[in-house]
């Protein structure tokens, strides 16, 4: 007989900690889940769960808008006007400059006044502009540029003036310099700040009408678990209501229909800040950008002495953009802004800056032909005011309707303003409290559940 020993039992690897603790866990909600009891608690948990999970993406996608609106408001709106104020005050700056030289060696006082007020504008601006300006690599690059440039430009500028004084014909040629200067390198620089403090403004005005599709759909799926759970409830006792579920399922219809009515109503308003604010005012910043370059090219001219056609040309071609249509048949910046106007008060101003434009226009043709006929004198009375070759006084020059249609685009884009500030804090009102509220009513919801589940479980013992 033949002896075989018995195998020896190799021992396993013992199983990881974590591994059998999932195991035991697994196994212990199967076991729950094949009792009622058990099964209602699971139920009445994922119950609590999505509730809770709705208030709290509610609350953080709320806040996130709430947020974005504060900044249209508060932050990228007024950077956008300060970067729209400083171009205006450069490009006004210029046009004085070249105003006040034509008025010969002693410039009017009002003049010297408008040119100080405008530099010290425009620096206070970029100065303010630098330290509120944050996270925009592009924004401070054009910041620095007009802080180091400025004081170059400042510097041609009284060149100029101090050869006028003496009556010596350089002063025309370190004044065109300046021009030069702040046409080609200060204004660009102050045009591409503006570009990149609206481009903010348009992604705040993106972030604020973000629709919150997460917490809608865990909206939807939260109350839609307890209508079902209420549905099961009704077919296993025949009870209409469960008192505690009603609750929650009252509580959750009522966060999501705020959360959808409080962000729409938001949308809408912010829409309507934008269409009869925000935007308006960005056509109303080029109109006035617009019409003084075209006054400064206006002077310009007449500075160059028979040599201006080029500034000429450009400021034939902007008038046109401002009150016309410009080369490619597109309509002029005023019309547009009259199309976005959209009460009485805001229409006035604008028709009144299109007529004053459009006698700017017809005024400017009859300089024109003035210096191109060797009336130079009455060439610079019919731009600027003043005696004409006859001895009389000019009744009608350029400069009064140029200072008629800054006031009126000043005057409309004030009103655009506060029409802009209307809707927008409207906008940032309607999601007032939404946030907290979800909070507290998804608390409440989840609570409300919960006590019901608990209602029915009672039952069992």
């Amino acid at each position: 007989m033949t002896y075989t020993p018995a195998p020896i039992a190799v021992p396993s690897a013992p199983e990881p900690r974590g591994q059998r603790a999932w195991a035991e866990a697994l196994g212990l909600l199967r076991a729950t889940a094949v009792t009622e009891p058990g099964r209602l608690r699971i139920i009445g948990a994922l119950l609590a769960l999505l509730v809770i999970a709705f208030g709290a993406v509610t609350a953080w996608q709320i806040a996130d808008r709430s947020a974005a609106a504060d900044d249209v408001v508060n932050r990228s709106e007024p950077l956008s006007g300060q970067a729209a104020d400083i171009y205006r005050s450069l490009a006004d700056a210029d046009t004085t400059a070249a105003g006040g030289f034509l008025a010969g060696g002693q410039e009017p006082r009002a003049v010297r006044q408008r040119y100080l007020a405008d530099i010290s504008s425009a620096a206070g601006n970029i100065a303010d502009a630098s330290a509120k300006t944050s996270g925009s690599a592009g924004a401070r690059a054009q910041l620095e540029l007009l802080n180091r440039q400025l004081p170059v430009y400042t510097g041609l500028v009284e060149t100029a003036r101090a050869n006028n004084r003496q009556g010596l014909p350089l002063g025309g040629a370190y004044l065109r310099y300046a021009n030069e200067l702040m046409s080609d390198t200060i204004l660009p620089a102050a045009k591409k700040l503006w570009d990149f403090e609206t481009a903010r403004l348009h992604e705040d005005y993106g972030r604020a009408k973000a629709l919150p599709w997460a917490a809608w759909g865990l909206g939807v799926i939260a109350l839609g678990g307890l209508v079902w759970a209420q549905r099961r409830s009704y077919q296993r006792t025949n009870r209409v209501f469960n008192q505690g579920m009603l609750a929650g399922s009252a509580a959750t219809a009522a966060v999501l229909l705020w959360l959808v009515i409080g962000h729409s109503v938001a949308r809408l308003q912010l829409d309507a800040s934008y269409s009869r604010g925000a935007k308006s005012l960005q056509l109303l910043d080029e109109a006035r950008i617009e019409s003084l370059q075209s006054r400064g090219d206006e002077n310009l001219t007449l500075v160059a002495r028979g040599a201006g056609a080029d500034y000429n040309d450009q400021f034939r071609s902007l008038i046109q953009s401002l009150a016309g249509r410009d080369a490619d048949g597109r309509t002029g910046l005023l019309a547009q802004a009259l199309v976005l106007a959209d009460d009485a008060e805001g229409r006035d101003s604008i028709r009144t800056a299109m007529n004053d434009a459009q006698a700017w226009w017809a005024l400017n043709g009859k300089a024109r032909a003035s210096d191109d006929s060797g009336d130079y004198q009455d060439a610079v009375a019919q731009t600027i005011g003043g005696e004409l070759k006859s001895g009389e006084q000019a009744k009608e020059y350029t400069g009064t309707c140029f200072y008629g249609v800054d006031a009126a685009l000043g005057k409309s884009a004030a009103h655009e303003q506060q029409e802009f500030l209307r809707a927008a804090n409207d906008g940032r009102g309607a999601l007032a409290g939404l946030g907290t509220g979800a909070a507290l009513l998804a608390v409440l919801g989840a609570a409300g559940a919960v006590l019901g589940i608990g209602r029915r479980l009672s039952e069992y013992r």
